[in-house]
């Protein structure tokens, strides 16, 4: 296994503190705070830790109330709700320096055999036929300022490729929709509760910029404030985050400084498994030259 995927697994391997509370540190990203999917994930471990049996996430919900601290650990503290016959529930509070800066809601059920039905993935280029972001990235590396360089080159965890990249640097209008393949760089293990924390880490990357295309921006222009709100995920069905899955996404309304952003997650062979919601804030700022 790869450097970059044991980082991300020792990132989501939570140190248990006490009967219900559990540690996390954090990784880096560029944005000079916790990156979302970060604590989303972390925390959907600590909900899965306290559940008994064979029971997998399906509805996980989470508010982000204040930016985390990159030079502190996260504690977590899950209450257990209810275990009834079918489903579980928990609750997660993300805790530093003494405040709540994230909750999260999460419900897991047992195995069941039911109705099926879908939409139809979108038809895209192959993953083989496209760029790794990382190369992209690199290739602009004398554009993005010198204190960030080493942070946004560094190897990754997850390969994402977008079927249609566009430049942080020179945004263009584009209707608001996005398609990008990611999975693992290496095998992972063989345990659900892995794939399920490394899609909902890689489900926050990339989501919220999707709304600012037809405004002409990126994350990097200038005046603008962007952060996520909440963030909803749903599991449908199994799933590996070691192999391709396409993250096609799109963003039907943006009112009031905030934007609305959803997904959908498929497997190669055109599974739908799972979807995604967010808000996030959009606020352009006044700047003077």
């Amino acid at each position: 296994m790869s450097g970059p995927t044991d980082d991300l697994l020792t990132l989501l391997d939570l140190e248990p503190l006490e009967v219900n509370i559990y540690r996390g540190t954090n990784r880096d990203l560029g944005t000079g705070r916790v990156f979302g999917g970060q604590v989303f994930a972390q925390a959907l471990v600590a909900a899965r830790r306290t559940v008994e049996g064979p029971r997998e996430a399906h509805s996980v919900h989470g508010y982000f109330i204040l930016p985390g601290d990159l030079a502190a650990p996260i504690v977590y503290f899950v209450d257990r709700l209810r275990d009834g016959n079918s489903f579980t529930t928990r609750r997660v509070t993300a805790i530093q320096h003494g405040h709540a800066i994230f909750n999260l809601s999460a419900s897991f059920h047992k195995t069941e055999v039911g109705l099926t039905h879908q939409n139809v993935m979108p038809e895209v280029l192959p993953p083989e036929s496209l760029s790794p972001e990382l190369d992209l990235i690199r290739e602009m590396a004398e554009r993005i300022p010198e204190s960030l360089r080493p942070v946004l080159t560094q190897d990754r965890p997850l390969d994402f490729r977008p079927v249609s990249p566009a430049d942080p640097f020179r945004p263009e209008v584009r209707s608001p929709v996005r398609h990008v393949w990611f999975r693992a760089i290496a095998t992972l293990p063989d345990d659900p509760l892995i794939h399920q924390a490394v899609l909902a880490y890689a489900s926050d990357y990339g989501l919220l910029p999707t709304a600012l295309q037809p405004h002409g921006l990126s994350f990097r222009s200038r005046g603008l404030q962007m952060a996520s709100l909440d963030h909803s995920l749903w599991m449908h069905r199994p799933f590996r985050a070691d192999e391709w899955l396409l993250y096609a996404t799109d963003s039907p309304a943006a009112a009031g400084a905030r934007a609305f952003v959803r997904g959908s997650i498929y497997t190669r062979s055109g599974a739908l498994v799972a979807s995604v919601a967010q808000e996030g804030l959009i606020r352009m700022r006044c700047t003077t030259e």
